[in-house]
Order: structure tokens, then C-alpha cells, then sequence
């Protein structure tokens, strides 16, 4: 099974159900604000993907990422600035860690379009600590550690 727009391969446990995706999830630092509505791959209209291909390639470095919630945080090398992230944007076959170097575009966060989002979020280094990937089941410790 493969993912119509990026030809990439869908890995159980990949999507997690909305319910898990609240706004108030806690970002583990009042600085990191989850958007309100978040806006998924699969929410995200045509031309607003088709607008965000056409940003330039940004860098950064992961700086957050739960699999359980369903989202993280990019550190953008260019401003220094935190970008949301959502679970669905993650290309590729391993689950991001802190410090993992990426590759990302920009997609303005709707309604009022002031604050971005990475898409087509690809890593392009990782850390040296063992990566799993999407279609291993979830821990108990990232199940425990995040309250479900």
C-alpha cells in the first residue's frame, strides 16, 4: 500500500485516530503550541499542497516528536524557530528522534494562514541511536509516557 502523492509506503500504526490529536495535548514546553484545527495530509485541500510544493526546501533538526500524540516539532536551521509537524507529513520508513536532520516545505496553517506547518517532511541524517520504524507496534513506554 503506498501513499497516492508521494509514492511512499504506508506503515501501520503510522495514523493515529483524532482523538489522539487534541489541540491541549501538552507540548513539554509552554513554547510549543500544537495549532487549533490541526491540519492533516488528508484534510489539507489540493491547492493548498500545491501551493506548499511550490516553497523552496527548508532544513532543520527534530526537535520533539511523539508518536503516540501524533505530532512534533521541527527546529528550522534558517529562523531558529519551532515548526509544527504533524505524524501524517513524515515521509520515509523511521520514526524521527530528537536531533534527526530533515528536509521540509511550508504550508501556511489555516484559517488565518499567519503560522506554518512542515509537510513532506523526509530525514536526511540520522542520530545514532536506534530508529524504529512506522510498523512497529507502540510501547508501552510511549503509551504510558504520554497518558493513554
Amino acid at each position: 500500500m503506498s501513499d497516492s502523492l508521494s509514492g511512499q509506503p504506508k506503515y501501520a500504526g503510522k495514523h493515529n485516530s483524532p482523538s489522539l490529536l487534541s489541540p491541549e495535548s501538552p507540548g513539554g514546553s509552554p513554547k510549543l503550541q500544537v495549532p487549533s484545527p490541526i491540519v492533516t495530509r488528508r484534510t489539507r485541500t489540493e491547492s493548498t499542497s500545491a501551493r506548499a510544493f511550490e516553497n523552496p526546501t527548508e532544513l532543520g533538526k527534530v526537535r520533539m516528536f511523539s508518536r503516540s500524540k501524533g505530532h512534533g516539532f521541527i527546529s528550522s536551521d534558517s529562523t531558529g524557530g519551532d515548526i509544527f509537524v504533524h505524524i501524517s507529513d513524515i515521509e520515509g520508513e523511521y520514526i524521527p528522534l530528537p536531533g534527526d536532520e530533515v528536509k521540509y516545505r511550508l504550508c501556511p496553517i489555516p484559517p488565518k494562514y499567519e503560522k506554518n506547518q512542515a509537510i513532506n517532511v523526509h530525514i536526511i541524517n540520522l542520530t545514532p541511536e536506534v530508529h524504529l520504524r512506522w510498523d512497529c507496534p507502540v510501547s508501552e513506554e510511549e503509551t504510558e509516557s504520554h497518558g493513554h
